[in-house]
């Protein structure tokens, strides 16, 4: 455990999440569109080309989901930079000017330009990797105060930007530098050697089934333990789901097959219905046993405060309120039902019956719409039911198992009032 802590709290992991979740905005904005450019009605993308739309939807998801790179290597440098003390905004305009500088440009009779797919989620492993070496070496500089310092009469913004001129010269530099050794040396660009050096190795265990349910067992097995499972898996495996997810998108938008099943879109709402853990079965469970007589206190009380954050994928109340931490009893459906989510919906896609997904939708979005808006499909919210059903079965004995405990918690409860009543009468008398 205090190893996962300290896993969990790392300063470039937490950097690598903020950093991508700052472009989390844009990603959904840009699923909106696509969701309204492609909206599964028969003839519906083809009026909207007839009126002139079509191509004006496409140009906002272009222009939002087709940036997350070049946000990130903002927002892991700035998240970086801040944890240290520092702070983090010249730092993500450095590690951004640094993307562009180790980015092959395009040319053309308009000119140089910066190809889009680089900015994109494509560009997301050098957005990592520019990100946290540019915002450590920025902070190491600030903090060893190796910069340029102006009297406090100064006003402070002017007195920001020059104090970031030594340590980003000294950065932008250093990747112009790199980009000119791989451009004389006839080598890839860095964007084509991170694909292969980070974007392989996380392939192998998140492109495939058998490597998903390791990562979602894992996750389940921190979340027990108390420490947040995605902070310290999804941290590592977000980016290749979030490249993933816009390949499809890419895929989708110039008309040809879309290649994967694993994204942020299936993982967030087909893996971990109702958070990690699956735990919308759980939640359905007690509000269920809430609503009979003879059901504890405790689960009657429990059941408000869980099913409805549950349902918009909130399971914090959940996790500490029920518990699920530490809860030996719920530890074998904790793990299992987002194992079963993960092959039966991977099974219910790679046969061709779900439509793979192409858009992400907020992780708070109810299961059954969030199934419609990520597939563009009824039966990707027809394939949420199945699962919320199975998660409901797997939970449903254990659970009454722990119904068990609260009522035995509550005779014995009871009975100790009993009997210290009676001791008090008795005492009265004498």
């Amino acid at each position: 455990m205090p190893i996962a802590s300290k896993i969990g709290n790392n300063k470039f992991l937490v950097a690598i999440r903020d950093g991508i979740t700052l472009a989390m905005p844009l990603i959904i904005i840009g699923s909106l569109f696509m969701v309204v450019a492609s909206f599964p009605v028969p003839g519906w993308e083809k009026w909207l080309g007839e009126i002139g739309v079509a191509d004006f939807l496409w140009k906002g998801t272009d222009s939002s989901f087709g940036l997350i790179g070049l946000i990130a290597s903002f927002g892991i440098a700035y998240s970086l930079t801040n944890q240290f003390g520092v702070d983090g905004v010249p730092s993500g305009i450095i590690s951004l000017s640094s993307f562009i500088v180790v980015t092959p440009f395009v040319t053309s009779d308009a000119g140089a330009g910066m190809p889009t797919s680089y900015m994109a989620a494509k560009g997301l492993f050098v957005a990592i990797i520019i990100g946290l070496l540019s915002g450590y070496i920025y902070q190491w500089f600030i903090n060893h105060n190796i910069q340029i310092k102006l009297p406090e009469t100064v006003p402070p913004a002017v007195a920001k930007s020059f104090s970031a001129i030594i340590p980003g010269a000294f950065i932008v530099t250093f990747w112009l530098i790199i980009y000119a050794i791989l451009i004389k040396l006839n080598l890839p660009n860095l964007h084509d050697i991170a694909q292969v050096v980070l974007g392989g190795p996380l392939g192998l265990l998140g492109n495939n089934v058998f490597g998903t349910v390791i990562v979602v067992g894992l996750n389940s097995l921190f979340w027990f333990v108390g420490i947040h499972g995605g902070n310290v898996v999804n941290s590592v495996m977000q980016p290749l789901w979030i490249a993933n997810l816009d390949e499809n998108r890419a895929a989708y938008q110039a008309g040809t097959e879309m290649q994967h099943i694993f994204t942020i879109a299936f993982m967030d709402n087909l893996v971990y219905i109702g958070g990690g853990g699956a735990t919308l079965g759980l939640v359905l469970v007690l509000g269920y046993l809430a609503r009979k007589k003879k059901t504890s206190k405790q689960t009657k009380v429990l059941a408000p405060i869980t099913v409805v954050p549950g349902i918009f994928n909130i399971n914090e109340p959940t996790m500490f309120g029920l518990p699920v931490v530490l809860n030996v009893v719920l530890l074998v459906p904790f793990i299992l039902a987002p194992m079963v989510n993960v092959v039966v919906a991977y099974l219910a896609m790679a046969s061709g019956l779900v439509p793979l997904t192409r858009t992400v939708a907020s992780w708070t979005m109810p299961p059954i719409i969030s199934g419609f808006l990520v597939t563009g499909s009824i039966s990707g919210s027809i394939l949420q039911i199945v699962l919320i059903v199975l998660d409901v079965l797997l939970y449903l004995p254990f659970f009454i198992a722990v119904e068990k405990r609260f009522k035995a918690e509550e005779l014995g409860e009871s009975m100790v009032q009993e009997q210290t009543l009676s001791e008090s009468e008795v005492y009265i008398k004498k």
